[in-house]
């Protein structure tokens, strides 16, 4: 039987500081950040933190997924890294 993640800070990557960056853009739960996703959510935070940066999408995404984010397959690193050129430079 699996464990039920009630508290972002228990999920894989995120620490307090991210953790309070995603309660500041109103994601208090675990659920809240899957069902947002990792991209949505990182646009959120570049909204109110113009220094997000790779390794806070990467972070996010291994949350999401459930795993560190070393673990995030190349393809879906190199695909996070695009989606990170395009919403600085504002190209979503």
């Amino acid at each position: 039987m699996t464990k039920q993640i009630d508290v972002l800070t228990e999920l894989p990557n995120i620490g307090k500081t991210l953790a309070n960056r995603l309660h500041q853009i109103g994601i208090d739960t675990p659920g809240q950040l899957v069902q947002e996703g990792a991209e949505n959510t990182f646009i959120k935070i570049l909204a109110v933190d113009k220094d997000a940066c790779l390794s806070m999408l990467r972070a996010l995404e291994g949350a999401v997924q459930g795993i560190r984010w070393h673990n995030i397959s190349q393809s879906r690193k190199d695909e996070l890294s695009e989606f990170l050129l395009k919403a600085k430079q504002g190209k979503l």
